[in-house]
């Protein structure tokens, strides 16, 4: 019986014992919110720190978590972008509320990378990242003019000073000789169509798809640069990915901006030209030396000059600048919204040059329960632009005011222009410049719209799903008439002399659906995983028309309908579409270790059936040295970080059907049929990069003083190519993949905070060396490119073992003191100078590019300075094949670099004698060469916040004002207005020419902003 009782006795102190292990457990309940607007912070990590025992904030910020009853512990709150908190509870306290801000150093912030996101510190792949801070008070008119001077490895030029005119972004170099090389832009997720608006360019420049986007709307710019980072977008991303990501709400009290801006704009740098007196004399001086009588050819001194026209002065003009924006953002801890509606209107320096640009954006984000979400992002702009014809059009506005001669005027006695028809008219090939740009309407209607919805789901903890419906719709119509007045419209006889008229339509869009799933997990405190799998399909469908007339009854009388002969016309329909698989797995252990693991299958129906599909996979892996033991001592390093990747990535952007063996209409004696067109290749497929990185990312004292470096080689085959076959097969070409390309490069990014105090200093450096090389092609033969070249093939060549944007063209090796002729150099020794003379004379590639910026603030003042540079490229000054052309003809006035010319035995100068008919002297040659290094200070600006005391009683949030200026200094060496421009705006293969291009502009402006 006792037995039996023990045994009872025994039970009732176990259960006991169970029941006060399970008693002796308190629940600590709270919740986490934002300290800047006091929302709530769901999906914030909050763990007893020293063990396993952890949970999530929910979608309200609440948590609930289980904690011994016993003793005190420490609970350890973190969350991507948000400064980590410990906080030690007592065993008398049960509620735990938290306040968390954003992360002031630069290795906690977020970093948006594809399709997911992950804080600074974390990154293993190459990675830049642009705030819209850093641009809030230069007048950029897209977000690709941001970009420029900001990161290491992104090349931006300008191409010229035409608002709204094209822009040439490069990152790392030029990957390809045929297909795009422009970078693949994302804007909240949704890839965006680049290029051009129109489908007329005008001399070789193009207007800009990317300056109908407001970049006021943007909050942040990433630059993926290495395969690690961008091999998740496969088959687009070897160029590049730039992700652009706008601006959204906040829990918080809604808050109103107003911003205003005004300023005006004027060329950098004016050409200098030869007056009438001085091109005179230069006349009669060419004419004499062939052996000619001046006088008998209506070049008398005193009466052919007694007309002086300063033609540059008269197309030119002081533009005016002018920006208006207003935006509201705000919500609660369910919906979130921003909203913003802006006017751009920036007249051009060139007369009758405007772009005007209409904007809104509405972002909204909705938290249904919590679990599921919603989000939408709307982003809509309207633009006009009144574009004049340029560079090296022989009627465009600043291209003939260059050339033309100053004998003649552009108005007569009465006030009216000169015309076709009138004497006083220039005609072929100067006509009247001013004319050119008032007379004709060149207006480009832009209409872009991207919209975006996405549903977010958490299936169970950790584990959440996106999907999201996206389009990005383009529509441009040009409206163009040339009137009688004009050269085009009145004086080329083919046309009829009265009047000329273009419309053109062009409407694309793309449709795309992604779905991704995405699963954290976290074992032990040690390990942490961050998986990632998605689908994406991608349509895109273009359409264009476009019809021409003639033979108009009078100029009051200015669109087709109105034409008496409408005798030209086309229409095109075109459509292509991807599917695409990717994943991403990222590990770490302890945060010291890190990997990470990309790839993604793409088809297109870009390529043939044989290679339509495609794999693009990359692995990274990074060591923070910082976290080893052996580094405790050296506290004055708060970040040190190795990382390495290898990985590829591709290139499909080429026209739709290349692949196949197409037909097209063909007239043939009359009669109309059709004929073969082009060859197929059912085995042409992406062109592929293979790419290897390696780097580090330092941060010392605290983030006083950051570098991060990275060393790249990069090479890209199977070139996307037109492959030249013999002519007897009927073709002369078939599209094939031929070819490589190689860039290597080494990139150096410097931040500093120099000085802490009342007064705060900071300085930001990158640097950029990237080493271009044609690496293979078919054949050893020659590809000329760029213009036709007097004397030799062309002014630019591909060439095995060159890198892209090669200048070719005969050696000049100086004037001959004793005949004033030029002298070349005879590559063959035949004893002529032939085209066989020809050779390579340099390249455009800048051997050093970046940008350097400083940025100090003192109370309510801050002032910044940001200088950009390029050293190291060659530039072709070709304008000066017309300007300084030797005699060759007398048609076109000339550079003030004429009045040293060689004029007698013994002088020894670089320009040879003027002889009228000499075409030798003014062969293409390295005398048209130039070094095109610059320094430019790009923008200073100087603000200043309003005191809060002042402020409040207007019953305002903040008020700031600023002054800023734009390309206020250039220090170059080029003898041309801007060092900067490129004719053929985009070109590959002939980038860094100048011909009759407009330059950059200087812009001044002031603004004010204002919080409500």
């Amino acid at each position: 019986m006792m037995k039996y009782y023990g045994r009872i006795w025994l039970l009732c102190l176990l259960l006991t014992g169970i029941s006060f292990g399970v008693l002796a457990q308190r629940v600590i309940t709270g919740k986490v919110t934002s300290v800047a607007d006091g929302s709530p912070l769901p999906g914030v990590s909050v763990l007893v720190k020293g063990t396993t025992n952890g949970t999530s904030a929910d979608a309200e910020g609440q948590y609930r978590l289980s904690i011994p009853t016993s003793g005190t512990v420490t609970l350890a709150f973190s969350f991507i972008g948000l400064e980590p908190q410990e906080i030690t509870v007592g065993t008398n306290r049960s509620v735990v509320n938290v306040e968390m801000a954003e992360s002031a150093t630069e290795l906690n912030q977020v970093v948006v990378t594809g399709y997911n996101q992950t804080q600074r510190k974390d990154v293993i792949g190459s990675i830049a990242s642009i705030k819209s801070d850093v641009y809030k008070d230069v007048p950029v008119v897209g977000v690709d003019q941001a970009l420029q001077g900001r990161a290491a490895g992104v090349q931006v030029s300008q191409s010229s000073g035409t608002p709204g005119g094209g822009i040439s972004i490069r990152i790392r170099g030029n990957t390809s000789i045929s297909a795009s090389n422009s970078p693949l832009f994302i804007v909240d997720g949704v890839p965006v169509q680049v290029g051009a608006v129109s489908g007329r360019d005008f001399g070789g420049q193009r207007d800009n798809t990317l300056a109908i986007i407001n970049p006021n709307d943007i909050e942040s710019l990433e630059v993926l640069k290495d395969a690690s980072a961008k091999a998740i977008y496969g088959s687009r991303g070897a160029n590049g990915v730039v992700i652009i990501t706008t601006k959204r709400g906040r829990n918080n009290k809604t808050t109103i901006t107003a911003d205003v801006q005004r300023g005006v704009t004027q060329i950098i740098k004016r050409p200098q030209l030869l007056n009438s007196s001085q091109l005179v004399e230069l006349q009669r001086e060419a004419i004499t030396n062939a052996g000619q009588d001046p006088d008998k050819q209506g070049i008398i001194a005193g009466v052919t000059d007694g007309v002086d026209t300063d033609w540059v002065d008269a197309v030119l003009r002081q533009g005016i600048l002018q920006q208006y924006q207003i935006s509201a953002a705000g919500g609660n801890d369910r919906t979130r919204f921003y909203l913003s509606g802006s006017v751009r209107d920036e007249e051009g320096v060139q007369l009758n040059n405007r772009f005007t640009r209409y904007s809104g954006a509405l972002n909204l984000d909705h938290k249904a329960t919590s679990k599921l979400s919603f989000g939408a992002n709307i982003n809509m702009a309207i633009s006009k632009n009144n574009r004049v014809k340029g560079d090296n059009f022989l009627d465009g506005v600043y291209s003939g005011a260059i050339k033309s001669l100053p004998f003649y005027a552009p108005f007569n006695e009465q006030g009216q222009l000169y015309g076709p028809n009138s004497i006083g008219y220039a005609g072929f090939p100067n006509f009247n410049p001013v004319a050119q740009a008032v007379l004709p309407r060149f207006v480009t209607h832009g209409l872009k719209m991207i919209v975006g919805v996405n549903a977010d789901y958490e299936i169970i903890k950790n584990l959440r799903f996106r999907t999201k419906f996206s389009m990005d719709y383009n529509n441009a119509e040009e409206d163009q008439y040339e009137s009688s007045g004009t050269a085009i419209g009145g004086f080329l006889q083919g046309v009829g002399g009265k009047g000329y008229g273009v419309y053109i339509t062009s409407t694309s869009y793309t449709l795309i659906n992604s779905n991704v799933l995405t699963y954290y997990l976290s074992l032990n405190e040690n390990h942490h995983f961050n998986v990632l799998l998605g689908n994406e399909i991608i349509h895109s469908q273009g359409r264009s028309s476009d019809v021409t007339g003639r033979l108009f009854p009078s100029d009051d009388f200015t669109y087709i309908n109105s034409a008496g002969i409408v005798d030209a016309g086309g229409s095109f329909f075109g459509q292509n579409g991807l599917l695409s698989f990717f994943g991403e797995v990222k590990y770490d252990y302890k945060d010291r270790y890190l990997l990470g693991f990309t790839s993604r299958y793409d088809g297109s129906s870009r390529f043939g059936q044989n290679r339509r599909f495609g794999l693009f996979p990359s692995a990274s892996a990074g060591w923070r040295i910082s976290q080893e033991k052996f580094m405790e001592n050296a506290r004055f390093i708060s970040d040190l970080k190795l990382r390495g990747s290898f990985g590829f990535t591709g290139n499909e952007r080429i026209g739709n059907f290349q692949y196949l063996g197409t037909w097209a209409s063909a007239t043939y004696n009359g009669a109309t049929g059709v004929g073969p067109n082009n060859l197929s290749n059912p085995n042409l497929q992406w062109e592929r990069t293979r790419e290897a990185n390696v780097g580090f990312d330092a941060s010392f004292w605290n983030g006083r003083f950051s570098v991060t470096a990275d060393a790249y080689s990069n090479l890209t085959d199977n070139l996307l190519f037109a492959e030249p076959i013999p002519l007897t097969t009927g073709f002369g070409s078939i599209q094939g993949n031929i070819g490589q390309i190689s860039n290597r490069g080494v990139e150096l990014t410097l931040s500093s905070v120099n000085v802490d105090r009342e007064v705060r200093w900071s300085t930001d450096l990158n640097l950029t060396h990237n080493v271009n090389n044609v690496a293979m092609l078919a054949n050893q033969d020659t590809l000329f490119r760029g213009y036709s070249g007097n004397g030799v093939g062309g002014t630019n060549a591909v060439l095995q073992g060159q890198p892209l944007g090669t200048f070719w063209g005969l050696k000049f090796m100086g004037v001959d003191p004793a005949t004033g002729d030029a002298i070349y150099e005879d590559v063959n020794g035949d004893g002529r100078i032939s085209p066989e003379d020809g050779q390579v004379i340099g390249n455009a590639q800048p051997k050093l590019f970046g940008g350097f910026t400083n940025s100090v603030s003192y109370k309510g003042f801050d002032l910044s300075v940001f200088f950009q540079f390029m050293y190291g490229n060659k530039i072709l000054n070709f304008t000066n094949t017309s300007l300084l052309n030797t005699g060759s003809d007398i048609q076109d006035n000339q550079s003030i670099a004429a009045l040293r010319r060689w004029q007698q035995e013994g002088d020894v100068t670089d320009i040879p004698r003027y002889v009228l008919g000499n075409t030798y002297n003014s062969f293409h040659s390295s005398r048209f060469l130039e070094d095109g290094s610059y320094l430019r200070l790009k923008n200073i600006s100087l603000g200043y916040n309003l005191p809060a005391r002042w402020v409040t009683r207007a019953k305002m949030g903040s008020v700031r004002v600023f002054a800023s200026a734009t390309n206020l200094w250039t220090l170059t060496a080029y003898s041309g207005p801007d060092p900067e421009v490129s004719t053929l705006d985009g070109s590959t293969t002939a980038q860094g020419i100048d011909f009759f291009t407009l330059p950059q502009v200087k812009t001044i402006m002031g603004g004010v902003t204002v919080k409500f």
